[in-house]
Formats: structure tokens, C-alpha cells, sequence
């Protein structure tokens, strides 16, 4: 029933020190030193079939290197780890065939031929019988609906037109578990939404495990029903996602633009905090913990004739950031009470 088990995983790397002057670098040259980096503290993580999880982060927590272990990309320096039954580091070519990845920085297409093409030569690559190869390609065809695209060289199509294609190539051989690293990076919120549809609708039909890294916050509060939090190579928190919401999900951005302008003060709700004002624009902060969306919509209307409003969540960071000084906070308290004991 596991999609991943890993007990003790750990990877550091050793870097060269930088030497000054010149006998400095002759020693360099001839005697380097190194300092270890430690980009992942031994973990332990259980994900279940079919799960759909987000495993989050600040840059340099440590994300890349552990899908990079979990895939057989990298060798740990310690511990253990099985994906859908196999060592990713021993048994990469059989775990291969299993798994997918969509990586939203690094493409798998080839840049100057179409997709179809790509698609073609996957199906050589995971040996997928012809009949079968048919039959899947033309139904992710009509699911990312990308036939206005199949013989246009890669180059030439947009982001958005790109990863749709990227997401058809990683789900082609029918993978049990897909790694998707920041797969709607760039894209407009028609795309995204696209995109957070057609995976939810091959984890729920397919069973496909999802394993998602991802600095937007809608990616992980649409899509995913746990979430995994990294910082400085260490898990702070594991929890549902549901949990996440209730806890640090708790702020709103509301953007406006009026007609004509109004008198801010009638916004004036607990829960609500005018960031800035302009003319007839403003931004505003929302506690959703303590005042719901749509009784401030609600406000908005009653008081203002609308140009145009948009409603965005706080960037991952910040989120991250948050969680982190609870834990910090949390374990600060639960240590003065061991001491008290």
C-alpha cells in the first residue's frame, strides 16, 4: 500500500574551501579542503497509493535534492528509501518504467521538433506496444486538449501550450506515481486551473500517487489532501492539508479598482486591514479566521462601484515562514516544560 518509505534519509556534499593569496591557492591546487554541506537531515516519510501530496519549502530546504534520491538521480549518504517497492539508486531502470516527472524549470521535449514526435519516441522508450500507444496518446490528446499543437515545434509554442504537452509525455507509459516539481511556474490562471483539473481527474480515475513541489499556494490548497514541510533539510511539519488551511491559510489579498473614488473607512471590518490606498485603487489584508471572503465582498459591493477585483493568497514563503516560527515556538515551549519537570 506504499507509494514511499523512506527511514533515515540524508544527503550532504562536500565543497571545496576557498583559499586566499597565493600560497593559498597553490595549496588549493594541490591539498584542497572541503566543508560539508548538509542539504537534507535524515528524514523519515510514509506516503500512501494513490495519495496526492505537496512537499513544501523555501529554496535551498532541501526539496530538489529528496526527489532527486527518490528518483535515483542522487545516492544518499545515509539511510533508506523504497518507491513503489524499489531502491531508487539500485534499481533505477525497473523504477523508471513506474514513475513520471514534470519538471517546470527543465523540459522533456525536444526543443525543434513537435510533440508528437516526443510522444512517439517515449513510446519506443517505455516499450509500449503500438495498440496500447495509440489508445493512451489519443486520449491525452483529448484530455490536454492539445491537437492545435501536435506539429508545431516546441520552440515555437507558449508556456502554457508547452507544459500541457510536458504533462501528456510524463503520464504516456500510465506512471503509478508522478513527481511534478513546480509544474504551473509561469502560467496564466486559465492554464493553472487546466492543468489542477486534468490532475485531479487522473489521481482520482487512474489512482495515480501525486508528488507536488510547488510555490503556489492554490496549487496546494486545490489540489493536494496532505502537506509535507521542509526547511533547512529537515521535515517541521506533516499534516492534512485541510489542518494547513485552518492554521496558516488564514490571509487573503484583495486587490481593487473602483470607478470613481470612494471612502476607504467603509471598509472598516475586525479582520480587515487596508494596506494601501491610491486614487481609486487599494489592497487589502483579510483574516479569514475571523471574517469569511465573501461577508467583505459582500461590503465591497454595498459600498463601491466596481472597476475590476481579484483575490490572491500570500506567496508560499510567507506561508512557510509563518509555520516555521510556530514550530520554532512550539518546541521553545515544549522544551521549558522538559526542563521544569
Amino acid at each position: 500500500m506504499w507509494g514511499i518509505r523512506v527511514r533515515g534519509l540524508s544527503k550532504s556534499f562536500q565543497v571545496k574551501r576557498k583559499q586566499s593569496g597565493l600560497r593559498g591557492s597553490w595549496k588549493a591546487w594541490f591539498h584542497p579542503e572541503y566543508n560539508e554541506k548538509i542539504a537534507v537531515q535524515p528524514i523519515d516519510l510514509d506516503i500512501e497509493r494513490g495519495d496526492f501530496v505537496a512537499f513544501l519549502g523555501p529554496n535551498g530546504a532541501g526539496k530538489s535534492t529528496t526527489i532527486k534520491m527518490l528518483t535515483g538521480i542522487l545516492h544518499p549518504t545515509a539511510g533508506t528509501a523504497e518507491v513503489l517497492g524499489h531502491c531508487p539508486w539500485k534499481e533505477r531502470s525497473k523504477l523508471a518504467f513506474r514513475i513520471g516527472t514534470v519538471f517546470g524549470q527543465k523540459s522533456q521535449l525536444w526543443y525543434h521538433l513537435p510533440p508528437m514526435d516526443t510522444f512517439e519516441l517515449m513510446s519506443r522508450i517505455y516499450e509500449i506496444g503500438k495498440t496500447d500507444y495509440i489508445r493512451r496518446r489519443d486520449d491525452l490528446i483529448e484530455r490536454f486538449e492539445l491537437q492545435p499543437y501536435l506539429t508545431t515545434p516546441v520552440r515555437k509554442l507558449s508556456l502554457g501550450e508547452r507544459m500541457r504537452c510536458e504533462m501528456a509525455a510524463a503520464l504516456l507509459h500510465r506512471p503509478e506515481l508522478v513527481f511534478l516539481d513546480e509544474p504551473t511556474i509561469g502560467l496564466d490562471v486559465v492554464v493553472k486551473l487546466r492543468i489542477r483539473e486534468l490532475l485531479l481527474e487522473m489521481n482520482r480515475q487512474e489512482g495515480t500517487t501525486l508528488f507536488l513541489t510547488s510555490h503556489d499556494a492554490g496549487d496546494v490548497e486545490q489540489l493536494c489532501r496532505r502537506a509535507i514541510v521542509v526547511n533547512h533539510g529537515t521535515i517541521i511539519l506533516d499534516d492534512r492539508v485541510a489542518n494547513l488551511k485552518r492554521n496558516f491559510l488564514t490571509r487573503k489579498t484583495i486587490n481593487l479598482r473602483l470607478r470613481e473614488p470612494g471612502d476607504w473607512t467603509a471598509l472598516r471590518r475586525e479582520g480587515v486591514e487596508l494596506l494601501a490606498e491610491r486614487g481609486t485603487e487599494a489592497t487589502l489584508s483579510v483574516d479569514t479566521s475571523r471574517v469569511t471572503i465573501e461577508t467583505v465582498l459582500a461590503d465591497i459591493v454595498g459600498a463601491f462601484r466596481l472597476e475590476d477585483v481579484t483575490i490572491e493568497d500570500p506567496p508560499m514563503e510567507q506561508i512557510i515562514t509563518r509555520i516555521y516560527e510556530h514550530t520554532s515556538r512550539t518546541e521553545g515551549i515544549r522544551s521549558e516544560l522538559e526542563l521544569g519537570r
